[in-house]
């Protein structure tokens, strides 16, 4: 019988603070009877709501905390103020400290990845860490990073994401050579950013070990699920997850007035009705919800901050799956043989240049 995975959660992260969290996390828990979870923050707060959880309090362990860190304060200002002492901090401490193997915050996202860095370092061979998240397709999923853990990326960052995500994409897609496409502004080889053409010849030419390099592909090739991983920096990444998010709920708000303008629209829906429920499902952004940092010593997932129960319960779900999965010890296997001798000169002499 395998191990329980341990999570560690930061109860007072979010907009909404412990009550959604906690309820969340008590979803998460009846998907997942084998999970225990150390739960950080304000203790007494924490005990009278899991009262009303009596099977999740008896799965957890609670850790006092007397700081929280706040969703604008800046991360080096979280740092100095939360470093130590906040549930934010201590819960990616838990995973350091081999308390836990993974760690979910709603909390800040700036902060949240300070800290992961300072305190899990990142992975040997990976320059910075990534957040990648889940995105629904027409094929069904794939994986994009980086939706923004730091903003511009060298050659040698975008293929250190393409290795990362295709361990990713094999670890929760269980498929044996996902595709990876870099992100660009066209699909002819001459067009977008220097790193991203350089990155894209490295990956074309020379080949990298664990990536099956599909080309260079457009924004909306995303939603049509055309490569199993995406590949882009992290401001533009962000964007295009949050114009996703936005359009989808614009989408439901025209079916759900259109639905209701009239006698016969209303009718329509009642037969209709089915096909809707899996449409709202499937546009359902609660259900991509969870950022992965990606190149780091330790499992550290970033909830939406503004998530009801249910969204903050996927992000729990997607813990649990990332240490069911084994993706630490895929991504550490699949950098041990990351770039030919070759291709790394070519990264190097890239970034020399235009550092120049």
């Amino acid at each position: 019988m395998s191990a329980p995975v341990r999570i560690a959660i930061d109860a007072m992260g979010g907009d909404h603070g412990p009550e959604t969290i906690l309820a969340g996390v008590e979803i998460a828990r009846v998907r997942h009877p084998d999970a225990q979870f150390v739960l950080f923050g304000d203790e007494p707060r924490i005990k009278t709501i899991l009262a009303r959880y009596p099977a999740l309090a008896a799965a957890s362990r609670i850790v006092h905390t007397d700081i929280v860190v706040g969703m604008d304060d800046k991360p080096s200002q979280a740092l100095r103020r939360g470093r130590y002492r906040s549930s934010m901090w201590r819960s990616i401490d838990a995973v350091k400290q081999h308390e836990a193997d993974a760690a979910v915050s709603a909390g800040n996202t700036g902060a949240l990845m300070a800290m992961a860095k300072v305190n899990l370092r990142t992975m040997p061979g990976i320059d910075r860490p990534a957040i990648a998240g889940i995105w629904p397709t027409l094929r069904g999923e794939s994986i994009v990073l980086d939706i923004g853990a730091s903003i511009g990326a060298t050659a040698r960052s975008l293929i250190e994401m393409s290795i990362m995500g295709s361990a990713m994409a094999r670890s929760i897609f269980d498929i044996e050579s996902p595709t990876v496409g870099l992100l660009n502004v066209g699909t002819e080889e001459i067009k977008g950013a220097e790193e991203v053409k350089e990155a894209g010849r490295i990956l074309r030419e020379e080949g990298v070990a664990d990536v099956n390099y599909h080309g260079f592909v457009e924004g909306n090739d995303i939603g049509a699920g055309t490569v199993d991983v995406v590949v882009t920096e992290g401001f533009t990444g962000n964007i295009a997850l949050k114009t996703a998010e936005g359009t989808a709920k614009q989408l439901a708000s025209y079916l759900r007035a259109a639905m209701g303008r009239s006698l016969r629209a209303r009718i329509g829906y009642l037969f209709a009705r089915d096909a809707f429920n899996v449409l709202r499902e499937k546009m359902d952004p609660r259900r991509s919800n969870g950022g992965v940092f990606l190149g780091l010593n330790g499992i550290v997932i970033k909830s939406h901050g503004g998530t009801d129960a249910e969204g903050f319960a996927y992000a729990v779900d997607l813990a649990y799956d990332m240490v069911r999965h084994h993706l630490l010890q895929r991504i550490e296997k699949s950098i041990v043989s990351r770039l030919p001798a070759t291709a790394s000169r070519g990264v190097e002499s890239a970034e020399a240049e235009g550092q120049s």
